[in-house]
């Protein structure tokens, strides 16, 4: 995978850190973008140290003008984008929708969708002379309901499975792939400190899923792996579910 540059947003925690080392590893030449300065700062010394390439990029998917700086300075340092794994998001509020204010759904709206429109725009033109493949973090969410209090998320993510579908149409002739991960929960950092103020919640959502336990990063990393690889070069406008089984129900 020698010369090859992968783009990830949501890099500095999680799936995001974790595939930013695991392609570096690989020999990939990455760049990685969050708003956490510090922590990207050392995950990026992290892989160098190991022997890896990378560059951190403090940016915030949610402003049009950071991602195409972003995609500029990629550009700039290593001359061509080969993939992007747009992997920013998270739920920003719990509760009813009747409860919700407009506010708060905007903000899960702007952060989970619009984020990955403002991040493939400026990929996509990056990609457009020589092509690409552009990898979209969705979830069960985005294919099926969910009634926990998380409508907005839904919302978003829904959308990011039909960009996704849209966008791969209007590329296949450029040779540019756009493909989603349906994920399930998953044992990051961020979502277990959320998780263990409940006692017992982790064993109860395991328990809840098809295959007895909750999904870690190595479960997802060779998904993305696959997708960014020549050995997908068939594979557009899929919603690919890595999620145990969740939504095969």
């Amino acid at each position: 995978m020698s010369n090859k540059v992968m783009l990830i947003t949501g890099g500095t925690s999680g799936l995001g850190a974790a595939a930013a080392r695991s392609f570096a590893a690989d020999g990939y030449q990455v760049v990685f973008c969050g708003r956490r300065s510090a922590e990207g700062k050392a995950i990026e010394t992290s892989i160098r140290e190991a022997g890896g390439e990378a560059l951190y990029v403090q940016a915030d998917v949610t402003q049009e003008d950071q991602m195409e700086l972003l995609v500029q300075q990629t550009i700039e340092r290593y001359g061509r984008l080969d993939a992007a794994f747009n992997n920013a998001g998270a739920n920003l509020y719990f509760g009813p929708l009747e409860k919700m204010s407009s506010a708060q759904f905007m903000d899960n709206i702007q952060l989970n969708l619009t984020g990955v429109f403002n991040a493939m725009k400026y990929q996509i033109l990056a990609m457009q002379q020589n092509g690409g493949s552009i990898i979209n973090t969705a979830s069960t969410a985005g294919v099926k309901g969910v009634g926990q209090g998380i409508a907005a998320y839904v919302a978003a993510k829904h959308g990011v499975v039909g960009l996704t579908k849209a966008a791969a149409l209007e590329q296949a002739r450029n040779g540019i792939r756009v493909n989603a991960l349906i994920i399930s929960a998953m044992a990051t950092e961020q979502w277990l400190e959320k998780i263990d103020k409940t006692p017992g919640l982790y064993e109860k959502i395991a328990a809840g899923m098809p295959m007895g336990k909750v999904s870690r990063v190595e479960d997802i990393l060779p998904a993305v792996a696959f997708l960014a690889s020549d050995g997908a070069r068939f594979i557009t406008g899929a919603a690919i579910p890595v999620d145990g089984g969740v939504t095969a129900g």
